[in-house]
C-alpha cells in the first residue's frame, strides 16, 4: 500500500496527538508545549493526572531542572487530523490504541510507537498499513511518582526508524519535533536498535521489578548481573536466529558481545565473563536511578508488560527451535507476582535465579 508522506499545511505547526501521560508520554508532552513547534493534545483517561495537571502544569523533576510548564490533557481524543500520533501506553494497551487514532490520523499522518519491546509489527498489522507506523527507540527513563508531577531518571535521546529500513521524509519532521527532550538519530537498522533494547528492558526492567529496586541497588548484587548476563544472551541468540543485526544501545553498549558463549555459561574463561560484569555495572552505575515501569504498573493494579518483552523472547524463541529458560523463569516471576502470590523482593529474585541455574547447570 503507498503511504504519502506527511507535509503539514504552509506556515501551520503540525499536530501532534499523544496517547497516555506516564513517565514518558507527560515528559514528552511537558517539552512539546514548551518548544511551542507543535500543537500537542495528550490525552489520559486519569482524571487524576487531568485535574493536577489543570492546576499547576507539568511538573518536572530529576534530570530535568525543576519547573513547571502550563499545558493540560484531556479526556478524550480531540477532533483531527494529527499529523503524528505518539503511542505512549503500556504495550499490552498498544494495538488497541493504534486502532482508536487510526480514523484521526491524517491521510499523510504517521503512528509512532514509544513502547519497550517489538511493538511496531503488532502496530502495523492492527492498522493495515506498515508504512505508516514509525518507531521510536526511546533511550532516556522517566516516571510519574504522583499525578502532574514527572522525574527524569536518565538522559538520552531518541533513535527513529521503519520496519523496511527505508528513509521516510516524516523522520526529518519528528526529530525536529523531539530534539528538545534528547538527541535524535535515524537508523535504517530499527530492528536491530529495537532488539538490543529489548534485551536490555528483559534484564534491567524485568529483574528490578522482581527484586522490587532501581537499577542502582539491583546491579550491586552479583547473581543479579548474571542472571542479567543469561538473559542477555538469550535474546541475543533469537535475534541472530532470525536474521537480525544487533545495534549498540546509545552507541556504546554492545549487546552482543556481553551474550556468552558456553564456555562462559560453564564458567570456564572467567575474565572474559568478568569483563561483561564490569560493563553492566558500569551501565546500571550511570542509569542507577531508572525504576522499573513494569513495577510500577504491577504497584498500581495494572497488566504487566512481561509478556511483550520476555514473553516475547520465549515465544520467538519456541517457534525457532530454540530454548529461552532465563527469560521464561522471569517471566514466570512476574505473573506471580501480578497474581500476588508473592512480594518484590531480593531474595525472590535469588529464589528464582537459584533454581534456574540449577537446572540449566550455569555455572
Amino acid at each position: 500500500m503507498s503511504t504519502p508522506t506527511p507535509s503539514p499545511t504552509a506556515g501551520q505547526r503540525p499536530r501532534i496527538l499523544i496517547l497516555g501521560t506516564g513517565g514518558i508520554g507527560g515528559i514528552t508532552a511537558a517539552h512539546l508545549f514548551e518548544c511551542g513547534l507543535a500543537e500537542v493534545v495528550p490525552v489520559s483517561r486519569n482524571a487524576a493526572q487531568r485535574d493536577a495537571v489543570a492546576r499547576t502544569g507539568f511538573r518536572l523533576a530529576g534530570l530535568e531542572p525543576s519547573r513547571a510548564v502550563p499545558g493540560r490533557i484531556y479526556p478524550e481524543i480531540q477532533p483531527g487530523p494529527y499529523d503524528f500520533v505518539i503511542l505512549a501506553t503500556q504495550p499490552p494497551e498498544v494495538e488497541e490504541a493504534a486502532r482508536t487514532a487510526l480514523p484521526f490520523l491524517a491521510p499523510n499522518g504517521r503512528i509512532v510507537c514509544f513502547q519497550n519491546g517489538l511493538c511496531e509489527e503488532r502496530v502495523a498489522k492492527a492498522i493495515g498499513d506498515p508504512g505508516r507506523v514509525i518507531g521510536a527507540v526511546v533511550g532516556w527513563g522517566g516516571l510519574m511518582p504522583e499525578p502532574g508531577l514527572y522525574e527524569r531518571t536518565s538522559s538520552g535521546g531518541f533513535a527513529l526508524g521503519k520496519l523496511d529500513g527505508k528513509h521516510d521524509p516524516a523522520l526529518d519532521v519528528l526529530a525536529r519535533l523531539l530534539a528538545p527532550i534528547g538527541e535524535v538519530k535515524l537508523t535504517p537498522n530499527l530492528r536491530g536498535v529495537r532488539w538490543s533494547k529489548l534485551a536490555i528492558n528483559c534484564a534491567i526492567s524485568s529483574l528490578g521489578t522482581v527484586a522490587g529496586v532501581r537499577l542502582g541497588e539491583l546491579i550491586q548484587k552479583r547473581f543479579a548481573r548474571r542472571f542479567a548476563l543469561e538473559i542477555f544472551t538469550e535474546c541475543v541468540e533469537v535475534a541472530r536466529a532470525s536474521g537480525v543485526r544487533l545495534e549498540k544501545v546509545a552507541g556504546t553498549l554492545d549487546v552482543d558481545w556481553i551474550a556468552l558463549d558456553a564456555d562462559m555459561r560453564l564458567g570456564r574463561f572467567n575474565g572474559a565473563r568478568v569483563r561483561r560484569h564490569a560493563i553492566i555495572y558500569a551501565v546500571g552505575l550511570k542509569f542507577r536511578r531508572m525504576r522499573s515501569s513494569m513495577l510500577v504498573a504491577l504497584e498500581k493494579g495494572r497488566t504487566p508488560p512481561v509478556d511483550f518483552l520476555n514473553g516475547e523472547v520465549v515465544e520467538r524463541a519456541k517457534a525457532l527451535g530454540l530454548e529461552a529458560p532465563a527469560n521464561a523463569a522471569i517471566q514466570n516471576a512476574v505473573w506471580m507476582l501480578a497474581r500476588k502470590e508473592t512480594t518484590p523482593s531480593f531474595p525472590f529474585l535469588e529464589e528464582v535465579f537459584s533454581r534456574v541455574a540449577r537446572e540449566n547447570g550455569w555455572r
